[in-house]
C-alpha cells in the first residue's frame, strides 16, 4: 500500500472483539488513516457509517440515516473519546443529489450534522472526461459545501484496462478545491475481479480459514497487472495541497447548506423536521398517503447531550487519494 502511494483504508468489516494493535501500529508507521464503517452486523459499533442504497421513492429514510449520526455521535461523546469523526458513505443515485448531501450537513445543530459525506462513484469508466463522466456536476453540486466530502469508492472495471484517468480530475484543478480525494475499489482481488493485488491462486475454503470465499488474504502480495502499475502511475503524477494546519483558524465558518424541501415525485423529506428518536415507530398510513414524515417522538438518550451551533468549522479537514480494501479498506487522505 506505502508503494502505491496509499495514505488511509477503507474498513467496511471490523471484528470488535479482537486485538488490532498489531495492525494498527503497522499503518501507523506508513502514515496510513483508516476510515472504519459502522455496518449491518448486530453487535457492531463503528465511528463511520457505512452506505444505505437511498433512491428517490425511499428519501424518507434519510432522517433515520441522519438520526444514526447524531446518536452515534452523542455515544462518542458520553464515552470521552475523542472527536472522531463520523460520516456517511452513499450510493450515488442522481435522483438524490444534492439534497441526501445538503441534508446531511444542513441545520444549526453540531450533534445532528455529519462530519464529512462521501460517494461511491462510478460514472469516469475508460478514458472518459471531466465534462463528459459527469464530474463536473459532483463538482457544481459540492461547491461552497461545508463538511469535506471526498469520493469513498471509484475505479470501474470495465473497459480493460483499468485506466484511472479520473484521478487527474479530482486532484487536479478542476476537483481538488473542493473534494477531498477518493478511495479506489479495491486493494484484494476477488470474485468481482476489482482487486490491484492477490495473495495466490485460489484455495479449498472449506481448508484454509484464511480465505473464507476461496481467497486467501495473507502471504505475499503479487500485483494486478496492469491495474496496479496504472494507478500507481497517476498517483505519481500528482502533488495536491490540501490545507496547511497553520492556515487553520477555529474562527472559520462556512455556514451550511439550506435544508431540502420535499418535492412531488421526488425528495419528499422536509429537512427542517425533526429527527426519528430512539423507539419511535413509523407512521405507516402518513408515509402512504405522501404526507412528509415528520418526528413526534420525545427526544432519545442518546441525543440529549449533543449540543447545538449555529455554523461548522469551515476547514476542509482531508486531502489526498485513497485506495480500496476488502474488509479493511486504504485510501489516502490527510486529516489536518
Amino acid at each position: 500500500m506505502k508503494d502505491l502511494g496509499a495514505n488511509a483504508i477503507r474498513v467496511y468489516h471490523v471484528d470488535p472483539t479482537a486485538d488490532h494493535k498489531g495492525c494498527m501500529d503497522a499503518f501507523a508507521e506508513a502514515g496510513i488513516y483508516l476510515f472504519v464503517d459502522l455496518d449491518d452486523f448486530p453487535t457492531q459499533i463503528q465511528p463511520v457509517l457505512s452506505q444505505k442504497p437511498l433512491d428517490p421513492g425511499v428519501s424518507n429514510a434519510a432522517p433515520f440515516v441522519k438520526a444514526a449520526v447524531r446518536d452515534i455521535k452523542a455515544y462518542r461523546d458520553s464515552k470521552q473519546y475523542r472527536k472522531i469523526p463520523i460520516g456517511y458513505s452513499a450510493a450515488d443515485v442522481p435522483g438524490l443529489r444534492p439534497m441526501l448531501q445538503n441534508y446531511l450537513a444542513c441545520g444549526d445543530n453540531d450533534g445532528e450534522r455529519a462530519d464529512f459525506y462521501s460517494l461511491n462513484v462510478y460514472e469516469w469508466c475508460g478514458d472518459s472526461s471531466y465534462d463528459g463522466s459527469g464530474y463536473s456536476q459532483l463538482e457544481k453540486n459540492a461547491t461552497g459545501y461545508n463538511i469535506p466530502i471526498f469520493i469513498s469508492e471509484t475505479g470501474c472495471r470495465e473497459p480493460r484496462p483499468r485506466l484511472f484517468t479520473d484521478q487527474s480530475a479530482i486532484f487536479g484543478p478542476d476537483m481538488s478545491d473542493t473534494w477531498s480525494g477518493a478511495i479506489v475499489y479495491e486493494w484484494i482481488q476477488e470474485a468481482n475481479d476489482y482487486g490491484l493485488i492477490n495473495y495466490g491462486p485460489m484455495v479449498d475454503p472449506n481448508v484454509s480459514t484464511d480465505a473464507l470465499d476461496g481467497y486467501p488474504r495473507s502471504g505475499t502480495a503479487t500485483t494486478q497487472s496492469p491495474d496496479y502499475g496504472n494507478l500507481k502511475s497517476q498517483w505519481a503524477t500528482l502533488s495536491p495541497t490540501g490545507v496547511k494546519l497553520s492556515a487553520y483558524s477555529a474562527s472559520a465558518r462556512i455556514a451550511p447548506p439550506a435544508c431540502p424541501t420535499s418535492t412531488a415525485g421526488g425528495w419528499i423529506v422536509n429537512g427542517n423536521a425533526s429527527l426519528p428518536s430512539v423507539g419511535q415507530t413509523l407512521d405507516a398510513a402518513a408515509t402512504a398517503s405522501g404526507a412528509t414524515p415528520t418526528s413526534t417522538g420525545a427526544a432519545s438518550k442518546a441525543s440529549a447531550s449533543a449540543t447545538g451551533g449555529g455554523t461548522i468549522t469551515g476547514s476542509r479537514a482531508v486531502a489526498g487519494m485513497g485506495l480500496g480494501l476488502l474488509g479493511v479498506m486504504v485510501g489516502f487522505t490527510i486529516w489536518l
